[in-house]
């Protein structure tokens, strides 16, 4: 579980970072290697990872505090957190808030640092005076947002909800594409380029 849930938080973190990059290769290109220096890569990199570390260790204090789970069995294919919880015997409301709450807040983070990023990007590339240059601006850019769209949009789906009624059988088919579906596609998606 501490494994799967930061590195998945590291993966949102890392594609947010990547928008940033792609800023300012697209909007600065000749600033680009003063911009992003070595040491500006490690110390963005090095806080995706301390992020996904922080948010793993959160949740798993608050799932080590719950006393006893109904069964040992669960109903997923790895052990993720929302079907842990529905074993709990105690109250988990703490244990949801705070799933629903850093999960909302990691998203929201990444959703307003990809789109200021790719909206600055958007009225650079509108600026180019080359049809080649626009074209070759939007094709890196394309692969970089549908990675982007289709992992946010399950996290979304999968976390970002109330709990109350979800139906496993989709959040099953939710995490099977994000843990993947999605590793599969991204050499396809990125070789679109």
């Amino acid at each position: 579980f501490y494994l799967f849930c930061t590195y998945g938080v590291t993966e949102v973190f890392l594609l947010a970072v990547m928008a940033y990059d792609r800023f300012v290769a697209i909007c600065s290109p000749l600033l680009y290697m003063v911009t992003m220096s070595q040491k500006l890569r490690m110390v963005l990199v090095s806080s995706c990872y301390l992020g996904g570390t922080v948010c793993s260790l959160i949740h798993l204090c608050l799932i080590l505090e719950i006393p006893t789970y109904r069964s040992n069995v669960i109903n997923h294919f790895f052990c993720d957190l929302p079907p842990l919880l529905s074993l709990a015997c105690s109250e988990v409301t703490v244990n949801e808030l705070f799933l629903y709450i850093v999960a909302s807040f990691n998203e929201i983070i990444t959703i307003v640092i990809i789109f200021t990023s790719y909206l600055f990007i958007l009225i650079t590339i509108l600026r180019m005076r080359s049809a080649e240059g626009r074209n070759k601006a939007f094709s890196t850019c394309a692969s970089h947002l549908t990675a982007i769209i289709v992992l946010q949009g399950t996290i979304l789906f999968t976390y970002c909800r109330p709990s109350s009624g979800n139906n496993e059988d989709a959040d099953k088919v939710a995490t099977v594409f994000y843990t993947v579906v999605i590793p599969m596609l991204n050499p396809i998606v990125y070789r679109m380029k």
